[in-house]
């Protein structure tokens, strides 16, 4: 019998392909359901992958850790991952933006479904509102049954740990794990938040005059770094949306480094400099500062606004610094929102811990699965890949059932 502990994505793949191999799995779950984060995160737009053709630049995405990627997404692709989401029922399309999605009327609720539908039919046994405890001795699992208080010991032939990061702890993502894990030596990277918003120090006439209000097609980048493209949120205390998210790992750093640390926000980046400021010399008459950005720019809504925020005295800009200002807006970083409002979770167990099967090198026949290694990945189908891919790798890893 193999154990797995958690079911999130990287526990219900790991079971399903342990299943399939033969083996006899057990399931244990912390929460009254499986799969609460896959649900709560699908709300946010359910994408399940992302399409990008070149594998290097698709192991890219994972950081410091895209060599350790490019092995386990070789073995489940994002194609691997479309077959799966089909064997299941599940149809799938490529948007404009690259990103993979289940067809409108698979919603989250309806793919996880079908999940269970699936792991029923292979005889996965799950079991919910079981905590795991800890270890016991060199093979043994401590578990306790909430319902009960009942405290139990199991002896698997195999276990996955498969307990999440850090970030959204009421779908049972605590990291509670990491001082267990500490505690036999496994080095565990500090839990930071990742794919999260930012707070800049918005003036109080900024917050009541602007709300929350988009950016479309804007550039963002963290001081002189390079710019990720998008849609943004202005929020009453800071920064939302896809290119903030790519960037949570440059903010982490400059704020650790104790410089200043600035997003530089370039709101006209298909218009070239020169055009930019041809438009931007042309008559304003008696147009508002508003009205001239609207009617030359088609910059609307809070724009005007925000100008002001970054630079006051900006209505009066000269063509030139006024056309500077708005290739590059300087936004000062206050921070990052709070761990547990992230999306997902840098830090955990360092890979060093794990061999090529992501098996714990102190714990012979502990795997360990999905966020609870130390890997971030931006949004936009990578994060739920990464899980998906280390649940495949450690059935694979345990290998078929013994005949």
């Amino acid at each position: 019998m193999v154990i797995v502990i958690g079911g999130g994505p990287a526990g219900l793949m790991a079971a399903q392909r342990l299943a399939e191999a033969g083996h006899r799995v057990r399931l244990y779950e912390a929460q009254a359901t499986v799969g609460r984060k896959f649900l709560v995160a699908g709300h946010g737009g359910f994408n399940l992958s992302n399409a990008a053709p070149d594998a290097a630049q698709f192991a890219g995405q994972y950081g410091a850790a895209a060599a350790r990627f490019g092995g386990l997404l070789a073995r489940f692709s994002a194609a691997d991952l479309r077959a799966w989401a089909a064997a299941l029922g599940i149809d799938t399309f490529v948007g404009t933006s690259g990103r993979i999605f289940p067809v409108a009327a698979h919603t989250p609720a309806a793919v996880l479904g079908a999940w269970r539908r699936r792991l029923d039919g292979l005889g996965v046994e799950i079991n919910v509102r079981h905590r795991w405890l800890g270890f016991a001795g060199p093979r043994g699992l401590r578990l306790r049954d909430e319902r009960t208080g009942t405290a139990f010991t199991a002896e698997p032939a195999a276990a996955v740990l498969a307990l999440g990061g850090a970030s959204w702890a009421k779908t049972g993502s605590d990291g509670a794990w990491a001082p267990v894990l500490r505690g036999i030596g496994v080095a565990v990277a500090p839990f930071a938040p990742a794919n999260c918003g930012a707070a800049v120090a918005w003036s109080a006439f900024f917050r009541e005059r602007v709300g929350r209000q988009p950016l479309k097609n804007i550039a963002l980048a963290v001081n002189d770094g390079p710019a990720q493209r998008g849609e943004l949120l202005l929020t009453d205390y800071g920064l939302e949306g896809t290119p903030v998210y790519a960037l949570t790992p440059q903010v982490r750093a400059a704020l650790a480094g104790g410089g200043p640390a600035f997003f530089h926000l370039h709101l006209k980046p298909d218009l070239p400099a020169a055009a930019l400021l041809r438009k931007l010399q042309g008559p304003r008459g008696k147009a508002s500062f508003a009205e001239f950005l609207k009617k030359t720019l088609h910059l609307g809504g809070p724009v005007p606004t925000l100008l002001r925020e970054a630079r006051p005295g900006a209505a009066a800009l000269g063509p030139e610094a006024l056309a500077q200002l708005i290739s590059r807006v300087p936004l000062p970083i206050a921070g990052l929102r709070p761990l547990d409002e992230a999306i997902s979770t840098a830090g955990g167990v360092a890979l060093a811990e794990v061999d090529e099967h992501l098996m714990l090198r102190r714990r012979p026949g502990t795997y360990l699965a999905g966020e609870m290694l130390d890997w971030e990945a931006p949004t936009g189908g990578y994060l739920l890949q990464g899980c998906l891919a280390t649940g495949a790798a450690v059935a694979a890893g345990i290998g078929p059932a013994p005949r």
